[in-house]
């Protein structure tokens, strides 16, 4: 453990964190400079957030996850219909959706990994979970039914999370993905982590070594679902209206999947690269295909395949394998 973290205080040095402070200068400045990008910079750290979130149950602990729309939608319900309904301030409202989202995710995890189910196995169970939840919305009428939920505007209401402008928002999805960046990198320097990656590797190795993969995979489920539901509570706000088609959606599942295995799963930086690329590609597709309903999703299942026949550990996998090639030549 000792050297592990000795490890990473080495590699993040003096030039390192005086490039972080230099980043994050920038993105400050950056609603000043081009206030025109703020609602797509708004998604990419958005979308950066619940990939992190999936970047953690399917990066590190290996298991992978079709249904992570679930965690979005709860996420997102339960804050909007707490503040639409009790007038609950979605400041409290997304303590407990993401509640909500560790407790369903906690119990999703035990139905899974008690009975030992993983792989494509878990995949089509966090699918059909999230399906159902799909259904349930849109035929109860008590949550919104098909029409979904409407966040009557308060106007410039901060205590509401509710701003007439973008820059606010700009700044919380910011400092909520750098969060969530601080989260993943602490989570790599401990022995939870360790136990992450011992179970990806080979889970019956890791337990033949003592180490109880049940725990980790609960814990790692357990905090995949907390971010992507806090995630989930954002956008709804953001947008000020929700609906099971736009939150519990099939196409979520994947939008969310998308940015870490696109940027490099099991990564930090993975989600923020691969959303980063992604994003802006996403509203481009919506805007030029809006006429023609799922050709977007067409595009992203070849992007999907290209990804894993061309770049099965994405783009900072790739970077790692020039930049060592290079370094060989240099040699």
């Amino acid at each position: 453990m000792a050297e592990t973290r000795g490890h990473l205080k080495r590699k993040l040095g003096l030039p390192t964190w005086i490039a972080v402070v230099c980043v994050l200068a920038a993105l400050h400045a950056l609603p000043w400079v081009f206030p025109n990008i703020l609602h797509i910079m708004i998604m990419i750290f958005l979308f950066s957030l619940m990939g992190q979130g999936w970047n953690v149950l399917g990066g590190y602990a290996g298991q992978f996850s079709f249904g992570h729309s679930l965690f979005f939608g709860v996420g997102a319900y339960v804050s909007s219909l707490l503040f639409v309904r009790l007038g609950l301030t979605p400041w409290i409202g997304i303590f407990a959706s993401c509640g909500a989202g560790i407790l369903l995710g906690l119990f999703i995890g035990f139905l899974s990994f008690r009975y030992g189910l993983k792989g494509p196995f878990f995949a089509l169970i966090m699918l059909a979970f999230a399906e159902i939840f799909h259904m349930t919305a849109t035929g109860w009428s008590a949550v919104g039914g098909a029409l979904g939920v409407l966040i009557p505007l308060k106007g410039n209401a901060p205590g509401l999370m509710q701003f007439l402008r973008k820059e606010p928002f700009y700044f919380l999805t910011l400092w909520m993905m750098v969060g969530s960046l601080y989260l993943v990198w602490r989570l790599e320097s401990t022995r939870l982590g360790l136990y992450f990656l011992a179970t990806r590797e080979d889970h019956d190795a890791a337990e033949a070594l003592g180490v109880n993969t049940f725990r980790a995979q609960m814990t790692a489920m357990a905090i995949s679902a907390g971010l992507t539901s806090i995630g989930g509570t954002l956008y709804a706000q953001y947008l000020l209206y929700i609906d099971p088609d736009s939150t519990f959606g099939t196409v979520n599942s994947v939008e969310i999947m998308l940015r870490p295995i696109i940027g490099g799963p099991g990564t930090i930086l993975g989600p923020l690269l691969g959303s980063v690329v992604l994003t802006p590609l996403s509203e481009i597709t919506r805007l030029a295909f809006q006429s023609y309903s799922g050709v977007y999703l067409m595009i992203y299942g070849l992007i999907l395949v290209a990804v894993i026949m061309f770049l099965p550990d994405g783009l900072i996998g790739f970077a790692k394998r020039v930049v060592g090639k290079f370094q060989k030549g240099a040699a």
